[in-house]
């Protein structure tokens, strides 16, 4: 998988599971969902993502594709 579709997965898989979590055991863990919206909204802003940095050190490549349905 490329890097790319790496951040988009990890990211809802945290929202999902946050959302899971805080319905069904406590209202707490919606955190996790707005930690993981803010992160993303402050990437777009910045260009800092902290995922992506993990992935340049475990040499992620970039996706190539120019559709992203590859």
């Amino acid at each position: 998988m490329c890097k790319e579709r790496v951040v988009f997965f990890v990211a809802g898989t945290l929202v999902l599971a946050g959302v899971l979590l805080g319905a069904l055991i406590s209202p707490w863990w919606l955190l996790l969902s707005a930690f993981v919206g803010v992160n993303m909204f402050q990437a777009a802003l910045t260009g800092f993502c902290p995922l992506t940095r993990i992935l340049n050190a475990l040499k992620v490549e970039h996706c190539t594709a120019v559709s992203p349905l590859r």
